[in-house]
């Protein structure tokens, strides 16, 4: 399937006048974008994968991956809805072994639908054999011709316009970030004595045994202190395209469940080859190779944190050699290319001898090379340091142990047919990267930056082969409980691709230090021989920027284009008549006056309000007066400030006259009978009056805005909810408020958005709002303050978070790769300024993101690359911040190390963004396709591939046996879910919420945890703060688990459900929840009361630490057999059949006959 649809634009957003594209979501690099069709990139590039060359080309539908002509979508909104894609029906009741191929004709005739040949679909990895031979790829020539509807991964998008056109400058005051028009013609850094100097990021060490998050030691000298937050930098790389060719797979059977044996799936053909692609832009940021940047940049331009403008890193690539002793398997030391060492010279000796490096060895990977060719490389050249093997070496009996040593844990054999209890008990880590100890001890933590494939093929057409997304998930600005902060006037950062200095870089000698990602060698600035940490001298690579993967610099005025500006918050809120039935503006107006003092900022904070029915309403609170004057302005068609200067006040100079409104607001409209929303006229007020500053908007709206600009009507039909057809209106009605989202992004303005209604209020466009602004959704269905109390508490949790959490304000982020990698679509919420530059007018701790990537030069003479995320933001105490994470790989060249290193639930989370696009600007029915299609495609590789012993059965191995669950889990999400009644608000808040959250949060949503709690115990307990955490086992979704005599607690990340048996036992009815029997339990019981008792401390502390764990607040249902939300308890059951969805076990079948075919 085309990897185009997964591609969505920001629309041409013709908002700003000037005609220049904007891009966002999973937005494009336009660097990659620009060149003719059929020119070619000038690169040597792998086969993409296409499996069906003979079939006739598929039609131009979105795709999960970006491929195809680019072409910018209408001004009217971001998500433009592409022509449907055929579905696959299946005839109900026919076997599935007998039935043919799901999505159309038999499979070996060419397809007959509408759509020619739904094509490419996500690539399995691969294992042993060697790398195919390099062959020229190239995109469609035609732009007009057809493409697949399947996914495409690790595509790059198709040739586009200048780069310019991608760059929307911002309007008006310009903030401290980079100068668009200046990114486009990136400057080299000023001379090593200049700011430009980069700090390394903390040591973030995590294994699967740890508990999550960096550990770093304390240290606090000479401005190196370890509490405060860090950003990453980011930069962008050219995309690559991906386009199997081949039908896609029809959906699922719906029929009754199938009676059938296993048939052993024979080995398909190998894949053909497809197009090759355009060519492509030497460069990854802005265009612009190295080469053309010249000798100064200042650092105060708008988006240098990163080099807008400025190419990653187009040097010559060095390799490091790195090897891992992981599941078992151990590799020997692979020397890197001359001159390149990796890691901070631990192994040099105390002279810094700079003898060259012995020549680049084998691609083989190093395991592969440990049972090919033991103990036949020649020694490094460095001498080890006493204290035993350097980063880049392993002892000879680490790589005796990988001689010996069977088939790693990752790639045991899995008959997913017959093993039902592959669930494992407990949390399932993440994986660990094949690297050294060394290295291993100080690459960034998986909680911030995750790899969907921790061993990164060697070529585009490995990966292809391999057929699994290669991407990236972020979750920048987390709340670390250690982090270096370092304070220098010296960041040293790469003079040719800026990239901030690292652990991953090597050091020539004691003044030179090598770019891990372009390879230019650097001088190492004076003031940087310092290390604050043990006040030595002439030990560079021992400063902390050097020994954190993670790592925060309070940012020098080289990094600012005005002064940084105050915390400022603006509420505009909802006082319509619906607004106060629900009774949110109490529990709101409460929350502030208990918060109100620990709202992020300093001296300069300022506050405001602004209430909205058919009118506005301002109010003065001017420092002076007695009590607050409200201001009303009733044209809504022209709206203005009444008094501008005494609408936004400072909050420590006028908190009694805010406290005093806080205190009325509730009851000044409580007699009102106004009715409409004119909720467009109030956000335009709300930009004018944040304009000359920026800041936060929170916008609290509880119904369809009906009057004035951005007015809606509702779309939904509520018969059409349970419909297995097509969900229509996931799109937005409107451009109104994409464009006033983009207009507050120029103006350094985020817009966090709190919908709290019973009615239905068309998220998907004002969500539009938030998104494109960087701010967050809330969503509270049904609320109101009488009749959903588990509502209120959820609101009021949330509300006391959200003002008190840390908050970054006018931002911008860059993620950077080594040379050969490309990124080519972003997710999550921001605008996408100057091709690669996220703008985040502000960063909060609870947003996650996630790219893709394709690999668009051969990483033939590279042991490892690397990846670095650059935020910049300006903290709520004005201070100009930069946060780096850094993190490294391993690269290999043999499909089994690729399957090996696949993290199941990085790739279930980037596919869900890819899905949620797809969705979008395609159809449900195709992005449930393709991710259907996406399971049988990786096991499909592995099964050909990989497997040297072919036999029955559906086959995967260890590292991705859960992948086909969490597919399934992905089907049945309210997103995605059809044949089930879901309110389009309800789906569409569901898309949003995978797409922005941190993936930790978000496989919760995917795939809920099930525990039994009606007999916990102390054993395997946590003990945390003098707290006993019981640890209970997780358990399979489906009823089979269940029993009438237990208690199970589903934790479903934003809700739980404590489900009671019809006989649970009375010891935990009493000593648990209070009532004699199960008669006495209550219908709407929210809260687990506070009993004296051994067995509810247990409870509540188990509850109490899941819901820690989350930035948000779960509210907790106790359900009975009788109640309402027993629907939406049995509905997270997976395995489960429905009405309208297979059980696990037929979804295991239908994969196997796909794989068979």
């Amino acid at each position: 399937m085309s990897t185009a649809g997964f591609n969505s634009q920001n629309g041409t957003g013709t908002g700003t006048g000037t005609g220049q594209t904007y891009t966002n979501g999973p937005s494009q690099n336009p660097v990659a974008l620009q060149q003719l069709p059929g020119v070619n990139y000038g690169m040597t590039h792998q086969s993409t994968y296409n499996p069906m060359q003979a079939k006739a080309p598929a039609p131009p539908g979105p795709g999960l991956y970006p491929s195809g002509p680019y072409q910018p979508a209408p001004p009217v909104s971001s998500y433009q809805p592409g022509p449907p894609l055929t579905s696959y029906p299946s005839a109900p009741g026919q076997s599935l072994l007998s039935r043919p191929q799901m999505g159309g004709p038999p499979p070996h005739t060419p397809p007959q639908s509408a759509s020619p040949s739904p094509g490419p679909r996500l690539l399995p990895a691969q294992a042993t054999p060697p790398p195919p031979a390099v062959s020229s790829s190239s995109y469609y020539q035609n732009p007009q011709q057809p493409m697949a509807p399947a996914w495409q991964y690790n595509t790059a998008p198709p040739p586009m316009g200048p780069p310019a056109s991608m760059s929307a400058p911002p309007r008006g005051p310009v903030a401290n970030h980079m100068n668009p028009a200046a990114s486009l013609a990136a400057t080299a850094p000023p001379p090593s004595s200049a700011a430009y100097s980069t700090a390394p990021p903390p040591h973030m060490s995590q294994s699967a045994t740890q508990p999550p998050g960096p550990g770093m030691p304390p240290t606090s000298l000479h401005g190196y202190t370890q509490t405060g937050t860090a950003p990453p930098p980011m930069n962008p790389i050219a995309p690559h395209a991906y386009q199997p060719g081949r039908p896609a797979y029809g959906p699922p059977p719906t029929g009754p469940p199938p009676t059938m044996k296993p048939a052993p799936p024979p080995t398909g053909p190998t894949m053909a080859n497809a197009t090759p692609p355009p060519p492509k832009a030497d460069a990854q940021c802005g265009g612009a190779v190295n080469s053309t940047l010249s000798p100064i940049e200042p650092d105060s331009l708008e988006g240098d944190i990163e080099c807008p403008g400025a190419v990653a890193g187009n040097g010559p690539q060095a390799s490091n050699s790195y090897n891992h002793v992981d599941n078992k398997m151990a590799g020997l030391t692979q020397p890197g290319p001359p001159g390149r060492h990796l890691g901070h010279y631990p192994s040099l000796p105390p002279g810094y001898q700079n003898t060259s490096a012995p020549h680049a060895t084998s691609n083989i990977h190093p395991a592969m090379q440990a049972a090919t060719q033991p103990y036949t490389r020649a020694p490094q050249p460095y001498q080890q340091m006493p204290g035993g093997p350097g980063p880049a070496q392993l002892s000879s009996s680490l790589a005796a142990m990988s001689l010996q040593s069977s088939t790693p844990e990752a790639l045991r054999v899995v008959n997913l047919v017959q093993e039902r209890n592959l669930l494992p008990p407990n949390a399932i880590p993440a994986p660990t990267p094949c690297l050294t100890q060394d290295l291993q001890k100080i690459n960034c933590s998986p909680e911030v930056f995750r790899c969907t494939l921790t061993s990164i093929p060697q070529t585009q057409s490995l990966l292809n082969k391999a057929k699994m997304p290669l991407g990236l998930l972020l979750h920048p600005f987390k709340d670390l409980s250690q982090l270096p902060v370092v304070t220098s006037s010296t960041i040293v950062r790469c003079r040719s691709c800026r990239t901030y200095i690292n652990p991953f870089v090597s050091f020539l000698d004691q003044r030179r230090w090598k770019c891990n990602l372009c390879f230019r060698v650097n001088d190492v600035p004076e003031e940087f021989m310092y290390n604050p940490v043990s006040r030595s001298y002439g030990e560079p690579h021992k400063r902390p920027e050097v020994q954190n993967a993670t790592i925060e610099f309070i940012a020098p005025s080289e990094y600012m284009l005005r002064p940084p500006q105050p915390a400022v918050y603006l509420f505009v809120l909802d006082v319509s008549h619906n607004a106060v039935e629900t009774g949110y503006l109490n529990v709101f107006c409460q929350s502030l006056l208990e918060n109100i003092n620990a709202l992020p900022g300093d001296s300069r904070t300022k506050v405001g309000f602004i209430t909205f029915d058919s009118t506005i309403h301002f109010y003065n609170l001017q420092e002076g007066l007695s009590q607050p004057q409200m201001l009303i302005v009733s044209d809504i068609e022209d709206i203005f400030l009444p008094t501008p200067d005494s609408l936004l006040v400072n909050l420590n100079e006028c908190k009694e006259l805010v406290q005093d409104l806080l205190k009325s607001l509730p009851t000044l409209f409580e007699k009102t009978m106004e009715t409409q929303s004119a909720l467009g006229s109030a956000l335009q007020a709300a930009f004018k009056l944040l304009s000359p500053t920026g800041g936060r908007l929170s916008v609290f709206q509880t119904q369809l805005p009906n009057l004035g600009v951005g007015a809606l009507q509702s779309r939904e039909d509520p018969n059409q909810r349970a419909s297995a057809k097509d969900i229509q209106h996931l799109s937005p009605a409107t451009d109104f408020y994409k464009k006033l989202a983009l207009d507050c992004s120029g103006q350094q303005v985020a817009v966090d958005l709190f919908l709290l209604s019973s009615q239905y209020c068309d998220l998907a466009s004002l969500g539009c709002i938030s998104r494109y602004s960087a701010g967050s959704v809330y969503y509270y269905p049904s609320y109101h303050h009488q009749y959903s109390p588990a509502q209120v508490e959820r609101f009021q949790k949330d509300l006391k978070r959200y003002f008190t959490r840390k908050i970054g304000f006018e931002a911008v982020m860059r993620i950077r790769c080594t040379k050969g990698l490309s990124i080519h679509t972003f997710h999550g919420n921001f605008f996408v300024r100057s091709t690669d530059l996220l703008s985040l007018p502000n960063v909060n701790p609870d947003a996650g993101f996630a790219v893709q990537m394709s690999i668009e030069e051969n990483l033939d003479d590279m042991q490892i690359v690397s990846f670095q995320a650059a935020l910049l933001y300006t903290s709520s105490k004005g201070e100009r911040r930069i946060r780096v994470h850094t993190l490294c790989l391993p690269v290999v060249n043999s499909l089994s190390d690729i399957f090996a290193g696949a993290d199941v639930q990085a790739i279930s989370g980037l596919l869900a963004c890819m899905a949620v696009d797809r969705s979008v600007t395609a159809s449900l029915s195709d992005a449930r396709d393709a991710m259907t299609n996406a399971a049988v495609d990786s096991l499909s590789s592995y099964r050909q591939f990989v497997l040297t012993i072919q036999q029955p059965g559906l086959l995967a191995p260890a590292c991705l046996r859960l992948f086909p669950l969490y597919i399934l889990a992905l089907l049945k999400q309210k997103a995605f879910r059809t044949g089930t009644s879901t309110r389009l608000d309800d789906r569409v808040f569901a898309m949003c919420q995978l797409k922005y959250q941190p993936l930790v949060y978000s496989m919760l949503m995917i795939h809920p945890a099930l525990y039994r709690v009606d007999d916990l115990t102390d054993e395997g307990a946590l003990n945390i703060n003098e707290r006993t955490i019981p640890q209970p086992a997780v358990h399979q979704l489906t009823v089979e688990k269940l029993c009438r005599e237990g208690a199970f607690l589903m934790d479903c990340g934003t809700v739980m459900y404590l489900w009671i048996g019809r006989n649970c036992h009375p010891n935990f009815l009493t000593q648990v929840l209070g009532v004699p029997n199960y008669a006495a339990v209550p219908e709407n019981l929210y809260l687990l009361p506070e009993l004296d008792t051994a067995e509810s401390q247990r409870t509540r502390a188990f509850v109490g630490w899941l819901r820690d764990q989350k930035p948000f607040f779960p509210s907790l249902h106790v359900i009975r057999d009788e109640s309402q939300l027993k629907a939406s308890f049995m509905q997270n059951m997976i395995e489960d059949r429905t009405e309208s969805a297979l059980s696990y076990y037929e979804f295991l079948l239908h994969l196997q006959q796909q794989i068979s075919k």
